[in-house]
């Protein structure tokens, strides 16, 4: 069964950092780009960052630009999202889902998701 599956969100204290994972089960992640997407209470949900499937292409939405960094690791079916800085404003449930392209992430060709896991930052 092809799953998706988040982990490293919690409460952390603004300027701190978290590292989100996302691990892949029933298939492999390197033949895919993927994207991570947030969304906060009551907004719509928001494309924060993608990685093509070799790794050589990154892409950060002006609202994480410098602060997050996007990274994989295809022989653990692993990709990472260091967040650094954090800031209130980066409160939400993390996902992350498989791309059909690259260029096309993380506006379309989103296929797969995983179900989420809750970052929240606060003093």
């Amino acid at each position: 069964q092809l799953q998706l599956v988040e982990s490293g969100g919690g409460l952390v204290r603004p300027g701190n950092s978290l590292r989100l994972s996302c691990t892949a089960s029933g298939f492999t992640l390197d033949d895919y780009t993927i994207g991570w997407f947030r969304q906060a209470p009551g907004k719509d949900r928001e494309g924060i960052s993608c990685i093509s499937s070799s790794g050589g292409s990154t892409y950060y939405a002006d609202s994480v630009k410098g602060r997050f960094t996007i990274s994989r690791d295809n022989a653990k079916n692993t990709v990472y999202l260091q967040m650094n800085s954090l800031k209130p404003e980066d409160t939400g449930v993390y996902s992350c889902a498989t791309g059909v392209l690259f260029r096309l992430c993380p506006y379309y060709g989103m296929e797969h998701w995983g179900k989420g896991t809750r970052v929240t930052v606060s003093s």
